[in-house]
């Protein structure tokens, strides 16, 4: 029988039909060297005669028997009978063992398999078997385990005999596990599997993930002999299958949105606690200033952008978020950041103890929260050093070159969605003062009206777009409120937000009606966008379909005018609460071109609300309202009470936008005020040189009336001189009107729409010096043209404002 034996094949076959075993037995039945036959696809050598190969059989198959045809090397196909036993590797992969004699190819024979085969099974099993397996008493006592069980508990055979599962596996899957095989033992339940955690003697500072399998072994008579276990690390696959689903989860975590702080914390939070305990995140404080880093030869200044621990609160921190550490050179964090390139350490290192050394608040923290590993990791993007991440563990178990590889991948993904959104961060920041320089500085002096305005920076991802608002004095006493709204975003929203309102100015300068500056504006814009159709530059096209309203407010007349291209109605709060919406016709938005636009008056009495708002106010982004909805909040916002007009504008942004909005919101709410007809005065004028004399006495009893007889001369000059130049150069009716607000306005108005201007005159010219005389005694001068002729105006400061 003992040279039978070696005759004796015994095959194994993976799950996807490879031959992986191949014994002596079957090199000298068969031909086939072992180098020859293994690798090789099991169907070209092996053909079982009835059903689907045992390789391929279903999962729950374990065991097989049956006639198998196999082709030898010499061509000669010999016919056997074998029997098939199904294993899990250490990878989980399933091996199906073949033992087949081949002694006798001459036909089937009806007998058992020989005792010598079973004994080579056996043998093979034992000490060949790349599947762990361990033999168990009915008291759940290792009696027996082979090589492989062997190499994977660290554990001899001799010495793991007599002992239970939680003396050779530590963790808390020990106990539940041996309470399982009680109950298999117990119960007779013929199989199980499952998969368990704990640290064995063979590596007892690393967790070990193992796939087990639990089977009884029954007598003849069915009666319970014991279990027989198979058991496969499985430790790589699974950390390999969780490190792949962590970063799926980080990338689509972090860099959610292009705020700084905040991803920092996506990183840290994707890395706690699956790869770390506690996780730092410090950016350079040079790079957040906006200058580049310089060389890490001394000491670095690191802003704290995030910290994550397992524990509440993350107690570790020596310094919390937003706070600056300093770190010299020959801390792990400034090394790691000087070579570019990650670093895994102990507390036993060298370095370690150096730094912690010289730095006793951290070295107690270390102590406090037991680290024994710190894993430092630069944060690079773009060939630029921008911070490092710290990692750290308080277990035994050190960082791995595997997690040194998840985590320089987690920090590249974060890496370039931090210096995206640093470099937003600044780009924001100056596109945000760009636009702030572009908007009033402050409210200019003037009685007309009093005014409170809010400013609200988009939250999205632009943060910048083109509204704009204006309070802008005019002649006469009287106020321009201006507010408007350019489509797009970004710095060519802001920058043609500017330009727009530079015109606007220009335009009231001039002091055209409403309708009429909407009608320039609009022209305005066509060309600026035909220009920069011609030019190429970027972001002028967004002025095409910009909005505004502009209101004309007189505290004489208490008169309102108003017009609007495009753009929201104002809303007015009369004295006693009644808010409600103006019915100014809606223009078209500017740059259509050719479309009139239409002007509304309106008397408002003293003490009136008016506000002029940006379509972001209404915020129908945010709250997914209806226009008309939204209209009738603002309304109720405006009508409620308010201690000022400031408190007023905080009330209206909060009750109607988000902390974010989606878009800019620009608001600009005026209260009226009314100048008593004390503080006025008209007369009408003939057209007869003898006027003039009549208008000089009357100019100066108002004067003293004002208490102003020091500015008395100088006024008597410019009447004479305005009333003359009425007189000789225009049309009836004439009119002269004085108005004492801060300064002292005199106004002449005739039916002549014929500007006039200053002109140098002639030594020999008897006149043309009376508009030149008029700008060198007062402070500013000016025409404006009405529907029924022009007016001619001048200002001189008076009183204390002299």
């Amino acid at each position: 029988m003992n040279a039978e034996a070696p005759r004796t094949a015994v095959i194994t076959v993976d799950e996807s039909g490879i031959v992986t075993g191949w014994n002596r037995g079957a090199e000298r039945a068969l031909g086939h060297a072992a180098g020859d036959a293994v690798g090789r696809r099991a169907g070209e050598l092996l053909v079982p005669e009835s059903g689907t190969p045992f390789w391929d059989g279903p999962p729950e198959r374990d065991h097989w028997l049956g006639w198998v045809s196999v082709r030898c090397a010499d061509g000669r196909v010999l016919r056997v009978r074998g029997t098939g036993h199904r294993l899990m590797d250490r990878d989980t992969r399933g091996q199906w063992v073949l033992v087949a004699p081949v002694e006798d190819a001459a036909g089937p024979r009806q007998r058992p398999l020989p005792q010598e085969v079973e004994r080579a099974v056996v043998d093979w099993l034992f000490s060949r078997s790349p599947v762990a397996v361990t033999m168990y008493d009915t008291d759940l006592r290792c009696i027996r385990q082979n090589t492989a069980m062997t190499r994977l508990t660290g554990i001899s055979e001799a010495d793991r005999k007599g002992k239970r599962l939680p003396e050779v596996l530590s963790g808390p899957d020990a106990e539940p596990w041996e309470r399982r095989l009680r109950q298999v033992v117990e119960t007779g339940e013929a199989a199980f599997s499952g998969e368990m955690r704990g640290r064995l003697p063979a590596d007892p500072d690393r967790e070990s993930v193992l796939l087990a399998t639990a089977s009884a072994l029954r007598g003849a008579d069915g009666q319970t002999l014991g279990l027989c276990t198979t058991v496969a690390d499985v430790t790589q696959q699974i950390r390999s299958r969780e490190r792949l689903t962590l970063l799926n989860e980080a990338s689509t975590r972090i860099g959610s949105t292009l705020d700084v702080m905040r991803t920092a914390r996506e990183l840290a939070d994707a890395a706690v606690p699956r790869l770390a305990d506690w996780v730092t995140v410090d950016l350079l404080e040079t790079l957040l200033r906006g200058d580049e880093p310089g060389p890490f030869t001394g000491v670095v200044a690191l802003r704290r952008a995030a910290n994550q621990s397992i524990i509440q609160g993350a107690p570790e921190a020596v310094r919390q978020p937003g706070e600056v550490d300093f770190y010299p050179p020959y801390t792990p964090a400034v090394r790691c950041m000087a070579t570019g390139r990650s670093a895994r350490h102990r507390v036993t290192d060298g370095d370690m103890r150096d730094w912690l050394a010289r730095d006793p608040a951290r070295a107690e923290k270390f102590r406090e929260f037991g680290f024994q590993s710190i894993m430092g990791v630069p944060i690079r993007a773009r060939g630029m050093t921008l911070g490092i991440t710290m990692c750290y563990r308080r277990t035994k178990e050190p960082f791995t070159e595997d997690d040194q590889l998840l985590a320089e991948e987690l920090v590249a993904r974060a890496a370039i969605c931090l210096d995206n959104a640093r470099r937003f961060a600044r780009e924001r920041t100056a596109a945000l003062s760009l636009q702030q320089s572009l908007l009033p500085q402050g409210t200019p002096v003037q009685a007309a009206v009093e005014t409170a305005s809010r400013y609200l920076p988009a939250g999205g991802r632009s943060g910048l777009a083109g509204d704009w608002f204006d309070v802008i004095p005019l002649s006469g006493a009287r106020v321009a409120l201006v507010v408007g709204d350019v489509v797009g975003h970004g710095i060519g929203a802001a920058a043609t937000m500017g330009r727009l309102r530079t015109a606007v100015r220009t335009l009231a300068d001039v002091d055209l009606p409403p309708d009429e500056l909407l009608t320039h504006l609009d022209d305005v814009v066509i060309r600026l966008a035909t220009e920069a159709e011609g030019t190429g530059a970027p972001g002028d096209p967004a002025i095409l379909g910009a909005t505004c309203t502009y209101a004309v407010y007189d505290p004489v007349s208490r008169m309102c005018s108003l017009a609007r291209a495009g753009h929201p109605p104002p809303a007015v709060v009369t004295p006693d609460g009644e808010a409600r919406l103006l019915e100014v016709p809606a223009g078209p938005p500017l740059g259509l071109g050719g479309l009139p636009f239409e002007v509304a008056e309106v008397e408002l009495p003293p003490g009136s609300l008016l506000a002029l708002y940006t379509d972001g106010l209404l915020g129908l982004r945010e709250r997914e309202r209806e226009l008309d909805g939204a209209l009738d909040a603002l309304c109720r916002a405006l009508g409620e009470r308010a201690p000022s007009l400031d408190a007023l504008c905080d009330r209206v942004i909060g009750d109607l936008l988000p902390d974010h909005p989606a878009d800019d919101a620009a608001l600009l709410i005026a209260r009226t005020q009314a100048l008593g007809t004390d503080r006025y005065a008209v007369r009408d004028l003939a057209a007869d040189p003898v006027t003039v004399a009549t208008a000089r006495a009357w100019a100066s009893r108002r004067l003293d009336a004002w208490g102003l007889a020091d500015a008395s001369y100088i006024t008597e000059l410019v009447v004479s001189e305005l009333v003359t130049n009425a007189i000789r150069h225009a049309e009836a009716p004439i009119q002269l009107r004085l108005i004492h607000d801060r300064t002292l306005i005199c106004e002449v108005s005739d039916a002549s729409s014929t500007s006039p201007h200053m002109r140098r005159a002639r030594l020999s010219d008897e006149g043309g010096r009376g508009l030149l005389l008029v700008a060198q005694l007062t402070q500013r001068w000016g025409t404006r043209h009405t529907h029924t002729g022009k007016t001619i105006w001048c200002e001189q400061l008076v009183g204390s404002h002299a």
